[in-house]
């Protein structure tokens, strides 16, 4: 977490474990609104259950319209074992093409890094792949840090 240029909290777990571990929440941004969001989603899990997509579009779409909810400075992925989704404040709902999803300030170098470890390093596991790729975005982004919490999606 960091304040300006500074870091305020170098350990701050900005992902959280959903519906006995079924789902998985990350998020990117301001960490009160994050967890406003976070709240929301649970909700519309509440109303779509077993339905992550039509939650994260219901969310996306309230999140858009909301005069509160808009003004809210975050962004979410929430992932299942079939599905990853990426939310954002302008109404996107994204599933990303390659199965890679990432967000925050040094979320482009881990995308980068994870794509080129899928394709070239397939004996990798997928959590050998996460913690490389979030340790070459920490290694070149000032906003990123080597302090990983890795959740895996239960089946």
């Amino acid at each position: 977490a960091t304040m300006g240029n500074t870091v305020a909290k170098s350990n701050v777990k900005k992902i959280r474990v959903l519906q006995d571990g079924k789902l998985v929440v990350g998020f990117a941004g301001s960490t009160a609104d994050a967890f406003t969001l976070l709240e929301r989603f649970e909700d519309k899990l509440g109303v779509y259950p077993g339905n992550m997509k039509r939650a994260a579009i219901e969310l996306a779409k309230d999140w858009r319209t909301d005069r509160y909810l808009r003004r809210l400075e975050s962004m979410m992925i929430t992932a299942s074992i079939n599905e990853i989704l990426i939310l954002s404040g302008t109404g996107d709902v994204i599933e990303p093409d390659n199965g890679i999803a990432s967000i925050g300030s040094g979320s482009m170098y881990a995308q980068a890094a994870a794509i080129a470890l899928k394709k070239h390093a397939p004996h990798l596991s997928a959590e050998e792949m996460v913690k490389e790729a979030l340790h070459i975005a920490a290694d070149i982004c000032i906003y990123t840090n080597h302090n990983l919490t890795i959740e895996k999606v239960k089946k």
